[in-house]
């Protein structure tokens, strides 16, 4: 499989690009029954700092950023900078897109590392703010919003 679903600092193609990733395509996605969620504890970060999570949501969904990586063996690229296996799984799950479902992979913070009560670090949201051209004015909005730890 060759798409990959952002919805954490991914969301920026510069921090893709500068993982190395060789991207074909960009597209704007949705992930429905999961909401956003910060509860993936920042273990190389100062205490009560939190990475991007996606939570299940009957009613909720999750605006992303949809990459057509070059070929299959692109996204083992990422599971370095995920921590996959240990920190987040990768899992296949169906984003919505203009004219259909597309299959991606997407990574979800393992049980282990998940905890609540912690907020992102500002610099960490401005990632999830570079997505801008492919998310919703509300859904950037409500990021933009988004509580963050006083540094």
């Amino acid at each position: 499989m060759r798409w990959y679903f952002a919805y954490g600092s991914n969301m920026n193609p510069a921090r893709m690009q500068a993982r190395g990733l060789t991207v074909v395509e960009v597209v704007a996605g949705v992930l429905p029954g999961y909401r956003l969620c910060f509860n993936k504890r920042a273990t190389n970060r100062a205490a009560g700092r939190a990475y991007a999570n996606i939570c299940h949501d009957p009613c909720g969904t999750v605006e992303g950023v949809l990459y057509l990586l070059a070929d299959e063996r692109e996204i083992t690229k990422l599971d370095h900078y995920e921590g996959t296996p240990v920190f987040y799984s990768r899992e296949c799950m169906p984003i919505v897109i203009d004219g259909g479902v597309q299959p991606a992979w997407v990574y979800i913070a393992n049980p282990a590392f998940r905890e609540q009560g912690l907020l992102p670090s500002a610099d960490y949201m401005a990632h999830l703010l570079a997505g801008r051209d492919w998310l919703s004015e509300a859904y950037w909005a409500e990021l933009a919003a988004q509580p963050v730890h006083p540094d």
